[in-house]
């Protein structure tokens, strides 16, 4: 397949440590579980791994500690091709995150923050030629869970667009609450956003995804991607939108789809795939996300998923 050109991608690295199937929990006594895993983790560092699998090249920038958590990390991106070069050390630990996984795949995270503390002090220089060579895209792959780069995400964004970069954003969980304060200023930045609809209530105050991606492009945003779960996805630029629907599968850990369907769409619009092609591929990546444990351990390559996309089959929603 041809060559695709690269992207630069900011997000938290984590260290996931996740426990299947936990469908209760009672202090004081011992629940037989079917595995415990160690896996990469991480907005960041999953939608770089699934880039990578997808064909597309990826410099991932981020923080981890100077611990075996840290080692193991950069080490499982070095060896899945994901361009490490921009990932710095840090004294406070590694990110790290118990996912405790259910019977049906939903999750629950208990989240240490650790090095994702730290990461972003200072902003992205992207006049750098070793930074942006062969790169054409930048995607924040997480704004919130990165407290040092909230106050200057949107002039990154903007920095990126003045270096030549197409930008996206995906907008995940604000454990602060304060959702549009920090959001609000990359709105115009922004060529693509990626929002689910819980995060896209929080933000615009409306359960209608038509609505609030109506009210996110008015404040500037190119194309809100949003992302409707069993639902698939839907895609709406002024004027228009593309509803693509999920695929049938059976989910057992739903740890990074959306991460993994991100990575499912910029890897199809970089080989320029139109909106509906590029949500269908990106439900497909998600679809093959789900049935394994682990946020990016069940991705094939690009030529892999779309063979599958054919005879695979469309959930019907009553």
């Amino acid at each position: 397949m041809k060559s695709v050109a690269g992207v630069i991608c900011s997000g938290n690295i984590v260290y996931d440590t996740l426990v299947h199937p936990v469908d209760q929990t009672q202090w004081g006594t011992t629940t037989p579980v079917e595995t415990i895993e160690s896996h990469i983790g991480g907005n960041g560092a999953n939608t770089s791994v699934t880039l990578v699998a997808l064909g597309v090249p990826v410099r991932l920038l981020g923080a981890v500690g100077r611990d075996d958590w840290g080692r193991f990390s950069t080490g499982v991106l070095r060896n899945s091709g994901v361009d490490t070069s921009a990932i710095c050390e840090v004294e406070t630990p590694t990110a790290a995150t118990v996912v405790l996984v259910n019977s049906s795949g939903a999750r629950k995270f208990l989240h240490r923050m650790g090095a994702s503390k730290e990461a972003f002090r200072t902003p992205i220089d992207f006049s750098s030629s070793p930074l942006i060579d062969g790169i054409v895209h930048y995607h924040l792959a997480s704004i919130f869970m990165l407290p040092q780069l909230r106050p200057h995400a949107a002039a990154t964004l903007a920095r990126a667009h003045r270096a030549g970069l197409t930008t996206s954003l995906d907008t995940n969980w604000d454990p602060l609450g304060v959702w549009m304060q920090d959001l609000g200023p990359c709105l115009p930045h922004l060529d693509t956003i990626f929002i689910n609809e819980d995060e896209a209530q929080m933000v615009t105050g409306s359960s209608d995804p038509a609505t609030a991606a109506r009210i996110l492009l008015d404040r500037g945003v190119g194309t809100a991607v949003m992302k409707l779960g069993a639902r698939g996805c839907a895609i709406y630029t002024a004027g228009t939108e593309v509803r693509c629907p999920a695929f049938d599968v059976e989910a057992k850990d739903t740890t990074g789809a959306g991460d993994c369907f991100v990575a499912g769409y910029l890897a199809a619009s970089l080989r320029h795939y139109s909106s509906a092609e590029a949500g269908q591929f990106a439900n497909a990546v998600a679809a093959w996300s789900v049935q394994s444990v682990g946020a990016a351990a069940g991705v094939r390559s690009f030529e892999e998923v779309e063979n599958w996309m054919h005879t695979a089959t469309i959930r019907q929603i009553s």
